[in-house]
């Protein structure tokens, strides 16, 4: 078995798991997931002669993009959508903060389900505490 598929399945087990815990609220479970839409104008109607069938312009006009960040709760039909400007390290700390204090306050252990991207790491949340965003502090976490 390869190195990638071996630690694949072991991530996919830990996942398992988590949904098939019974829900205690001390330890929930949260997927977390990013995306990145892009915010588009279609530009509309082209100018037509007599004779011309109506024709439409497929193209679009872009008006930048945004950040979301979105919690699903595991065992419940809640989600929690947060969104950003940017996507680094310290908003996902940000965010992983806003879980805590708004979301899940009397959690003693969060079960975080996370994907591979970069900032998504456990060491994002030390990196942003020594830049002052009070990361470091939440509670025991398990990431899968």
């Amino acid at each position: 078995m390869d190195t990638n598929d071996a630690e694949y399945v072991a991530r996919m087990e830990d996942v398992l798991d988590l949904y098939a815990e019974a829900p205690d609220p001390k330890r929930p479970g949260v997927c977390f997931k990013e995306a990145r839409p892009s915010s588009t104008a279609k530009c509309g109607r082209i100018p037509v002669a007599p004779g011309w069938l109506q024709r439409y312009d497929c193209e679009y006009k872009r008006n930048g993009t945004a950040n979301l960040f979105v919690f699903l709760d595991a065992h419940h039909s809640r989600r929690k959508v947060k969104v950003t400007e940017r996507r680094t390290a310290d908003d996902f700390a940000y965010c992983m903060r806003d879980l805590v204090d708004s979301h899940c306050p009397r959690a003693e252990c969060i079960r975080v389900m996370l994907d591979s991207l970069s900032p998504h790491t456990p060491a994002a949340l030390y990196q942003a505490s020594l830049r002052g965003a009070q990361a470091a502090d939440l509670p025991v976490w398990r990431m899968c």
